[in-house]
């Protein structure tokens, strides 16, 4: 997974793989998903993401049980 953020834009990419992409859907105007041949994810896309809470991201960490 790789994340990265364009400030002058306010936009925010999450990769979640290397597949290449097939479809892309729009969820709303800030929202978009893109989805390789086999319906999995593959990228997320959050338009004015700091605008609307988005980024930066809080991270969490647990240690394994």
């Amino acid at each position: 997974m790789r994340t990265t953020y364009y400030d002058d834009d306010d936009i925010l990419v999450v990769r979640l793989s290397d597949k290449p992409i097939c479809r892309e859907v729009s969820q709303d105007w800030c929202t978009h998903i893109s989805y390789a041949e086999d319906g999995s994810a593959v990228e997320i896309v959050l338009l004015d993401a700091k605008a609307n809470g988005a980024y930066p991201l809080a991270i969490e960490h647990i240690k394994a049980a």
